[in-house]
């Protein structure tokens, strides 16, 4: 297919120069559209370093991100009027697009919304948002969920990133036509090394929320390892330690090498999983689970708890899917990897990943819908 529509991503969530790291897995999902796409962003955020509203552009390749930075204010109405005018203004600068791509759908899929009434554009929503897994139980406020339903009613598609997240939508009573389409693996940067670490290495990469992540139970985990494996380093990546710092102290490490790193560069990660021995993912809940297949795409064998992507593939012997807060299970497949180390073929490995979720897999996906919809329009 040629690079012949425009597609405009109406984003709740987006990197910028207040968050930087916000929603780049939409990011990803951006750059890949745009290699078959011309794709306009289109995010606003609140700052406190601006004001008056600033509009900032970027062009790269096939891809522009328009970025509104609105000053902050606590008054809700005033906010909900300089986003609609800064909206309003990024769609001036942006021109006539085919299709609507919403990336999380409350609450910029009102915009999607308000474009299918007045110039009757189509839209698709992908989510990502763990607030509707089943596991977390939120009560969703009723003009939310008012609002939610009407947004997902009139969606061409809803493309959660997996089944078990559509699931739980439509356990929250968002009815429509649903397409799980995945996150995107950069394939051709996370690739396999031959190089490991001499000594054992467990790594674990997030952003150390410990409701969703249970980095609380990983340190106990690892304080119990230490009667079992002689040395071992275990690295928490992608934030700080001092809230974990008083549980640090209590356990009383002596032999094992426990250490926090703050958020690395997508370079810096690569090495970090290529180098580990095994990767940990110990969460009670995921929508997705992007670092999981990163650690394989790498070479690294995995173990995750039976949460996001892994659970709707075909098992394989490079990963372990252990219960939820099972911390003797966890325990035990750490200790089987560094006893009997799985043989693995890191080249499989990867072409797994590569062949369900690279930027062209997914890309074509996306494309495809994108036809779809306008055929349906039309």
């Amino acid at each position: 297919m040629t690079k012949n529509l425009h597609i405009l991503f109406l984003c709740s969530w987006f990197p910028s120069k207040e968050f930087p790291t916000n929603g780049d897995f939409i990011q990803r999902h951006a750059e890949a559209v745009g290699l078959k796409n011309k794709v306009s962003v289109l995010h606003i955020v609140s700052s406190k370093k601006v004001t008056k509203t600033t509009i900032e552009r970027n062009i790269d390749a096939n891809l522009t991100t328009f970025i509104g930075y609105v000053k902050q204010t606590q008054n809700p109405l005033l906010k909900v009027i300089q986003f609609y005018k800064t909206y309003k203004e990024i769609l001036r600068l942006i021109g006539d697009y085919d299709v609507i791509h919403v990336n999380k759908l409350y609450p910029f899929g009102i915009f999607a919304l308000h474009q299918k009434k007045i110039k009757n554009k189509p839209y698709l929503i992908t989510e990502h948002w763990t607030g509707y897994l089943n596991a977390r139980k939120n009560k969703i406020p009723f003009f939310e969920q008012f609002w939610s339903k009407l947004i997902v009613k009139n969606a061409n598609y809803i493309c959660p990133v997996s089944d078990e997240l559509k699931k739980g939508m439509l356990n929250s009573g968002l009815k429509g036509n649903y397409f799980p389409i995945g996150n995107v693996i950069d394939t051709n940067v996370f690739i396999p090394s031959d190089k490991k670490n001499n000594e054992f290495t467990i790594v674990h990469v997030s952003g150390f929320n410990d409701e969703q992540k249970n980095i609380s139970d990983m340190l106990k985990v690892a304080k119990f390892l230490e009667n079992e494996i002689d040395v071992f380093t275990w690295k928490f990546i992608g934030g700080a330690k001092e809230k974990y710092q008083k549980l640090i102290s209590e356990l009383k490490f002596k032999t094992a090498k426990i250490k926090f790193i703050n958020h690395v560069s997508q370079t810096e990660l690569v090495k970090e999983l290529q180098n580990a021995s095994i990767c940990v993912s110990f969460s009670n809940y995921e929508t997705f689970g992007i670092v999981m297949l990163e650690a394989i795409a790498c070479g690294t064998f995995l173990v995750s708890t039976n949460t996001g992507i892994l659970n709707e593939v075909k098992k394989q012997n490079y990963f372990s899917i252990i219960p939820t807060k099972d911390k003797k299970a966890l325990a035990n497949e750490i200790i089987n990897q560094y006893q009997n180390p799985t043989k693995i073929d890191t080249t499989e490995m990867h072409s797994f990943v590569k062949t369900k979720f690279s930027r062209e897999i997914i890309s074509n996906a996306f494309s495809n819908l994108y036809l779809k919809t306008l055929n349906t329009n039309s």
